[in-house]
């Protein structure tokens, strides 16, 4: 097993299923999502590539479940070397005045409170030396994108003022910039968008890894 460990909120789809194949070779991944059939067909991929995986079939809004997985993680390991946090609710695209109540919550609590808290538990797993990865999707001011644009700018203040307050002291906090991913999330926001102009995950798996590990 790697002596390196790389924890993935939202690893069963997208890019946070395929940065964990990508980084399979050289850390033992814990795979956290809420679809137990889809993390399993991420841990098939992760096992030819060469790794393992530890699957955490859980809600991130769920904190006593998080609050756990990071106990866990500590008695095992100790300590995590790379946090990589892909983990999004995409609500429906509506006009401001239309956002509906119940997917507001959700969105806010996976979007926001949850990555909060998140940085509150995995802090003390990654030390002064460990890594976090969050991704830019900057839609804030675009019309329909309202509800999704808050919550995401609110989850990249939480990151930005993090990256601040540890830059002399640790850990490395990295934001970086997918770009058009042909992901089911975008489609959801682009239904008539062209998918043969997007980038597959893992092509951009691969290209964002010198960036995320440093």
């Amino acid at each position: 097993m790697p002596d390196k460990i790389a924890l993935i909120t939202g690893a069963s789809r997208g890019l946070g299923a395929a940065l964990a194949v990508e980084l399979a070779p050289t850390h033992h991944i814990v795979a956290v999502g809420r679809t137990t059939g889809a993390l399993e067909e991420v841990d098939d991929r992760i096992k030819a590539a060469g790794g393992e995986a530890t699957l955490a079939p859980m809600d991130i809004t769920n904190a006593d479940a998080m609050a756990q997985l990071c106990r866990a993680v500590h008695d095992r390991w100790g300590k995590v070397d790379l946090w990589v946090h892909t983990a999004i609710e995409a609500m429906h695209l509506t006009p401001v005045p239309h956002i509906e109540g119940k997917d507001w919550t959700r969105t806010l609590a996976v979007n926001v409170d949850a990555t909060a808290r998140l940085i509150a538990f995995v802090a003390p797993l990654l030390g002064e030396t460990g890594t976090a990865v969050f991704f830019r999707d900057d839609h804030a001011g675009e019309k329909f994108f309202g509800g999704y644009g808050a919550t995401k700018a609110a989850q990249m203040a939480l990151a930005e003022s993090w990256r601040a307050e540890t830059t002399r002291i640790g850990p490395r906090v990295v934001i970086v910039d997918p770009r058009p991913l042909a992901t089911a999330m975008r489609a959801r926001f682009f239904p008539g968008e062209k998918r043969d102009a997007l980038i597959p995950p893992a092509d951009e798996a691969k290209r964002l890894l010198p960036e995320i590990i440093g």
